[in-house]
């Protein structure tokens, strides 16, 4: 039985569309996304650069779902790492450093993203809620624990744990020295260590 022809050309454009996320996610890693990034990525899946966005509505539509793939790329890359956000965090700063096109992409995006109608911030509002959600869970576990202090709402703590995580990147974004995990394991060392009324007890 033959496949229709509009269906074998849906095939084809969701296929050519991953191969472009693929190969720009690769792209933006090293070579950051501005300048002659499309270009570059338009060469390597072997189309023109205005044919990249048959694919796509919009340039922003494009790197949101970069982003999106570099979320799948971590989530599979991380699988190995035990421990809750807390404890990840630390890794997931040292992988990031070794992405500078995305996390700069990231930082970005996420500081332009904050209307309604922008491309991305969907994106954004979905992944802050998710991860501080994430974070509070690991964080009240902790505390019942009494491994992590609990002086403080869980919610609060994963609010800071993410703000000093997406701050430490803006600046090292400036400054290639910083080393953002040890920074955010000094963090866990401090912010999170058990309150000395929960030791009393």
């Amino acid at each position: 039985m033959s496949i229709p022809q509009s269906r074998g050309r849906y095939a084809k454009g969701v296929e050519r569309r991953e191969q472009i996320i693929q190969t720009a996610t690769d792209v933006f890693a090293t070579d950051g996304f501005e300048g002659t990034a499309l270009k570059r990525v338009a060469e390597r899946v072997g189309v023109r650069e205005a044919t990249l966005f048959h694919y796509f509505s919009s340039k922003q539509e494009l790197l949101t779902a970069v982003l999106e793939e570099r979320d799948r790329r971590a989530h599979r890359d991380m699988g190995e790492e035990s421990g809750g956000l807390v404890s990840t965090m630390p890794a997931v700063a040292r992988r990031n450093a070794t992405q500078p096109g995305l996390t700069t992409l990231y930082a970005v995006a996420s500081a332009t993203a904050s209307s309604p109608g922008h491309a991305s911030h969907d994106y954004f509002q979905e992944r802050f809620k998710a991860i501080v959600e994430n974070a509070a869970r690991d964080i009240a576990a902790g505390q019942a624990a009494g491994t992590l202090r609990d002086d403080l709402p869980a919610t609060v703590l994963a609010r800071l744990l993410v703000a000093a995580s997406d701050g430490l990147q803006l600046q090292w974004m400036y400054d290639k020295t910083i080393d953002m995990a040890q920074d955010l394991e000094h963090l866990a060392a401090t912010l999170f260590a058990p309150s000395s009324r929960t030791n009393d007890q």
